[in-house]
Parts: structure tokens; C-alpha cells; sequence
């Protein structure tokens, strides 16, 4: 099994040599300003690891979702988008589920009828929830899985059976709701925010299908998150670090407090591990309500790790024993905590370590989790120079990126392209990636959250120097100009590019770059 792959990555010679080799409009950019709301999701296939694994089973393949072929399925599907996006957005908040749970109440609490797997946390959780859903499918249950933000398209936020929502279902279930939103609305003092619909939408599809299983991450927080109006039997607690600290609190103890509200009477909590702060909330809490308790580190944990082509070899001991030759198509030290958590929370939600004395199937366990993907996650999406996709939008998740990259990747020169929200913490972001960025070339997405490039390039100077900054406005212009400062050392020489700093400019970089 080969250690690491060459420097830069693996070469391919099918690749186009530079950016403007590749097919698009000449005002690909523009394009995306215009129907952002509109991207299409294009969930990456990683590349299995070793020659064994590949014999064992083939490499992960994901549904590719398009925009609908029926000119009249594309335009119902912009419609419901349209209307949406009339909605409280996402970051404008009232700390209350009174309005979604007025939306349950009058849908008959579909939450309730079947049970479901809670995710909070600063870091990690839609990756942990895809790896929590490829292990339930694999013990043939059907799932639902409710995540957010998108990457391309709106889509992609409800899953069924390991799949995003099709597009005529997703209006089906849109119309379906949407009389009994328009009522809530006109009861209360605020309409049904954009995420609150989105949530319902997601439960009263979950309840429709039906599902076996939910696993929901909420949106922010947890106590007073739209999606906390389940009672879910396994409560999962990913990393906890500064970020929302306007609105969750200015330490990972008070910001935990928060999160903690997604613990339930006499549920299981998979505690990734924390710091010493937050674990003192989160273990109070769970005594409160009689919870039992897992935690990273003490009942499972990440026994070893190896690099492997394409990923990570890695063995887990879960709450039933150890799991050994687990392939994880995914790269960092992280993704393999991610992997221990969400193995934990299934066995939990199996009864294993309690009712349950015999551990899981290890095949099935591998087989599920050499299936995992997650797009936007240190995904490799252009060759020669090698070019990286990664959603970290804070410091916590820029610092286990860098590491992952240095870790796998034998980069001579890193070009990074940043696209931050203007209310993230923008110079820890910065800071993080400072060391392993030979030169940053600082741009802006789309969205009105999206810091103006020039105010991100001051914070860039001052964090890199005047002479390692360049400012490209255009997210297509930023990208060209990395990959020809990467290219600036030679064919071989090692060169490569990280585009970063928000989801939303890895969903946009995605389609420039033809993966949408």
C-alpha cells in the first residue's frame, strides 16, 4: 500500500493543463450571480484505496443530480426556490421553535413517527452524518438525512436512501406543506424563516417515505435550532470551537450550553472529544436527564490510522470491540474521528454496548464506510496542478485542513483562494492557512454574506505581507491566477491549489471548475 501519493498528487495526463483549457462561457461567473440559487449538485467520486479494497468492492459512486431535463419541472423546481428566498435567511435568527413546532402540530408531528440520530457541533457533522447514514443503509435500513448548508443545490439538504431528494419530489413536498406553512404563518408575529420550511419539508418527507431511520443535523446551536422537535434516542456531539459566537456564546463551555439542548431524557450522547470546558457542560447536562453516555478517547475511539491511496486505512474500537482494515475514502486525522463518532452513534442506536452484547458485522461496517463520500471536503477536483475543494469557513476547520494537507499531500507550492462571510472570524481563518500557503489570492462569492475582497485582502496583508497577497474580485479570475502561480515552478514541480474559506465559494468553484 502506497504511503503517499506524489508530490501535488496523482497525475492525469486526460486533464486540461490550465483553467481556460476547459470548457465554459466566457462569463461563467456572471452566470453564477445570476442563478446561484440554482447550482446543481455533483458529489465527487474519491478514488478507493488499496489494490485489495478495490477487489473487494468497486470505488464510491454517487448520485449525480442535474438541473430537471422537463423545462417544466426546471421552472416549478426555480419557483419554490424563488419563493424560499423571500423567507428569513439563514442568518437572520429568533431563538424559538414555537413557529416550527405550530408547523409540526399541524402536520400531526410526522417527526415522530419514526426515530432519529441528533448532530451538533462547530466542525464535522455533515461529514459524520453521511458516514452515519452509509452505515444504517448498509444494515439495509432506509434513512433520511436532513443537512445543511448546500454545496450546489437546494436539493442536496434532504436525502432519502443515501440520495438527494429528486427534484419533482422535492416540489411535491413543498406544495404539500405549503398551505399549512402559509397558516402558521398567519398566526404568528414572523413568517416561517427559510431553514424552518426547509425542516419541515424534511420531517414531513422523512414521515411520507417512510423512514426506518432520520439523521438530522441541526442549522445552528441546538436548544432553540428548528430541527430540535425530535426526540432523537442517539444525540451525537461533534468537536465544539468558537464560531457563531455572537449568537451561541464566547466560549466553548458557553457555546456548548447551547448544544447541548439536542440531549434528550434517557437518550445515548456520542461525545467526539471536547474541550474541557464543553465536555463539563455536556456531561452535566446528560446526568440531568438521565442520559448514557459515550465519549472519544475513553468507550471508542481511532485505535491506528494509515495513509492509503485515496484516503486512510484506519481501525476503530467501537462500543462492541475493535474494527480493523477499514478503508475511508476521505483525508485527515479528523475524517477518522468523524468515522469512530458515527460508527459509536450507530452502534448505539443498534443497542450495542448495552442491550446488545455482540458488536456489528465488520464487513458491512467496511463495506458502508468505503462508500463514504463528502463533497467539498479536501476534494480533489482538477489534476496537474492538483486542485483542493474544502468548506472550512473557521479557524477550527482551517487548522484540521491544513494538517490533513500537509499530512497527505507533497506540495512544493500551495496557492490558496479564499472566499469568506464577512461574519466569520476572517484573520483566524487566515492565520490558520498562513503556513502552508506559499501565496493566497483573496476573492469574493456571490452571496451578499461574502466579504469584499478588498477588506478580506487588508486582513490578508496583514496576516501574509504585502508581497504574498494578490485580489481577484471574480471567483473565475481568482482561480486562474492560483493555478498559474502554481504552475510558475515547472510541469513537475509540485504545485497545487486550495480553494476555501465557505461553502458557498467551494459550491461555485465546483461548477467553474466543471463538477456541477
Amino acid at each position: 500500500m502506497s504511503d503517499l501519493p506524489p508530490a501535488g498528487g496523482p497525475s492525469d495526463d486526460s486533464e486540461p493543463d490550465s483553467f481556460d483549457d476547459q470548457e465554459r462561457e466566457p462569463d461563467a461567473f456572471d452566470g453564477i450571480v445570476e442563478e446561484e440559487t440554482n447550482r446543481d449538485p455533483d458529489l465527487a467520486v474519491i478514488e478507493a484505496g488499496s489494490r485489495t479494497l478495490r477487489a473487494q468492492s468497486a470505488p464510491p459512486q454517487a448520485e449525480v443530480p442535474a438541473r430537471p431535463e422537463d423545462p417544466e419541472v426546471d421552472r416549478a423546481l426555480r419557483e419554490v426556490e424563488a419563493e424560499l428566498a423571500t423567507r428569513w435567511g439563514e442568518t437572520k435568527l429568533d431563538p424559538s421553535v414555537s413557529r416550527i413546532q405550530a408547523l409540526m402540530d399541524i402536520l400531526g408531528d410526522p417527526q415522530r413517527s419514526y426515530p432519529s440520530i441528533h448532530l451538533t457541533g462547530t466542525n464535522g457533522k455533515t461529514s459524520t452524518a453521511r458516514m452515519i447514514e452509509a452505515l444504517l443503509g448498509a444494515f439495509e435500513l432506509r434513512t433520511g438525512r436532513y443537512t445543511s448548508p448546500h454545496v450546489q443545490s437546494i436539493t442536496e439538504r434532504i436525502s432519502l436512501d443515501g440520495a438527494p431528494m429528486t427534484a419533482e419530489r422535492f416540489i411535491e413536498t413543498y406544495q404539500d406543506i405549503k398551505p399549512y406553512v402559509e397558516m402558521v404563518d398567519a398566526q404568528g408575529d414572523f413568517r416561517l424563516s427559510f431553514f424552518e420550511v426547509l425542516t419541515g419539508m424534511a420531517y414531513a418527507a422523512f414521515a411520507d417515505a417512510p423512514v426506518d431511520v432520520a439523521v438530522v443535523e441541526v442549522g445552528m446551536g441546538g436548544t432553540w435550532d428548528a430541527t430540535n422537535v425530535i426526540d432523537a434516542d442517539v444525540a451525537v456531539i461533534t468537536p465544539i470551537d468558537l464560531d457563531h459566537t455572537d449568537r451561541l456564546g464566547g466560549t466553548p463551555g458557553e457555546i456548548a450550553g447551547e448544544k447541548s439542548g439536542v440531549i434528550k431524557q434517557d437518550a445515548t450522547v456520542i461525545l467526539a472529544q471536547q474541550p474541557v470546558d464543553a465536555a463539563q457542560v455536556l456531561l452535566k447536562k446528560a446526568v440531568e436527564v438521565n442520559a448514557t453516555v459515550a465519549r472519544e478517547g475513553m468507550e471508542f475511539g481511532v485505535v491506528e490510522r494509515q495513509l492509503a491511496v485515496g484516503g486512510q486505512l484506519v481501525t476503530l474500537r467501537g462500543l462492541g470491540g475493535e474494527y480493523d482494515q477499514i478503508f475511508l475514502p476521505l483525508h485527515g486525522a479528523h475524517q477518522a474521528h468523524n468515522a469512530a463518532v458515527a460508527l459509536a452513534a450507530v452502534e448505539a442506536f443498534f443497542g450495542v454496548g448495552g442491550a446488545r452484547v455482540e458488536p456489528l458485522d465488520a464487513d458491512t461496517v467496511r463495506k458502508a464506510f468505503a462508500s463514504v463520500v463528502s463533497p467539498g471536503r479536501l476534494e480533489v477536483v482538477r489534476k496537474s496542478p492538483t486542485v483542493l475543494l474544502d468548506a472550512a469557513h473557521n479557524p477550527a476547520g482551517a487548522r484540521v485542513t491544513a494538517e490533513a494537507i500537509s499530512e497527505v499531500f507533497g506540495f512544493s507550492r500551495l496557492i490558496g483562494v479564499v472566499g469568506a462571510s464577512g461574519d466569520k472570524d476572517v484573520r483566524g481563518l487566515l492565520e490558520a492557512f498562513e503556513p502552508i500557503f506559499a501565496e493566497i489570492v483573496v476573492t469574493q462569492n456571490s452571496t451578499p454574506r461574502s466579504m469584499d475582497a478588498d477588506e478580506l485582502a487588508a486582513v490578508a496583508v496583514e496576516v501574509f505581507g504585502d508581497e504574498r497577497v494578490q485580489v481577484e474580485p471574480r471567483l473565475d479570475d481568482a482561480i486562474e491566477a492560483a493555478i498559474t502561480l502554481a504552475e510558475e515552478e515547472g510541469e513537475y514541480a509540485g504545485g497545487g491549489v486550495l480553494v476555501t474559506g465557505s461553502v458557498i465559494t467551494v459550491g461555485e468553484a465546483r461548477l467553474l471548475l466543471g463538477r456541477g
